[in-house]
């Protein structure tokens, strides 16, 4: 499993070597408890060991990782920190379609759709990881068109982990076909009929009913 080719566009040596470990801790290919070398994962990657110095303080500043003289030791993330991310995620997700309430949405509406159209074309051509760069891109859009600079700053903290969660949960759905991949898709209307209401109230509801959907999922495709 590689990250989409858009999501490491300007990326250092060190983003991407933090990447891919990032991958491997959170899929379970690096379990908790293992320690990483700097000279090992340095000639894995055929690196010098200052980008992988970069990518160990990245994944220590995520908590996945722990450092220690002898070397990195993997924490990893477990289901009720995932969900803990997912917490975050629905509280900067309904305060920027909230925001968005009054305004004119039709330029971002359209966008979105596309991107749900993207998914299903995904769907449709087993290409996982396309469907989960629309997914990430379309909650992400929302989150900048809400203009709002601390929760950009709030997002930024927790992007790289929800690009992986992603990634992860939307590979193990594809198993189930490509009927629940469409469903998945069109799971995100009820955000852009929240949207088109125009109503804070009906946002919060939409919002907390596609959060409540997504527990059940990561539950499933995660642990």
């Amino acid at each position: 499993m590689q990250y989409p080719s858009a999501w490491l566009q300007g990326a250092s040596l060190g983003e991407s070597i933090a990447g891919r470990l990032r991958l491997q801790i959170i899929g379970g290919e690096i379990e908790p408890g293992e320690i990483l070398s700097e000279n090992r994962i340095a000639e894995g990657f055929g690196a010098s060991r200052s980008p992988v110095r970069e990518a160990f303080r990245t994944l220590a500043g995520e908590g996945l990782i722990r450092l220690e003289r002898m070397g990195a030791v993997v924490v990893g993330l477990e289901l009720d920190a995932v969900k803990e991310l997912y917490d975050v995620r629905y509280l900067i997700e309904s305060f920027a379609q909230q925001r968005l309430a009054s305004r004119d949405n039709a330029a971002l509406i359209a966008r979105l759709e596309q991107q749900i159209d993207g998914m299903k074309l995904a769907a449709r051509y087993g290409d996982c990881v396309e469907f989960a760069h629309q997914d990430f891109s379309f909650h992400e859009r929302i989150v900048e068109e809400a203009q709002h600079t601390r929760i950009r700053h709030l997002w930024t903290s927790i992007r790289s982990i929800v690009m992986t969660v992603i990634l992860l949960t939307t590979e193990k759905e594809f198993e189930r076909g490509e009927s629940r991949m469409i469903e998945v898709a069109e799971k995100h209307r009820m955000v852009i009929e929240g949207l088109k209401s125009g109503s804070e109230e009906k946002i919060r509801e939409v919002v907390r009913a596609y959060f409540d959907d997504s527990d059940a999922t990561l539950g499933r495709s995660l642990y």
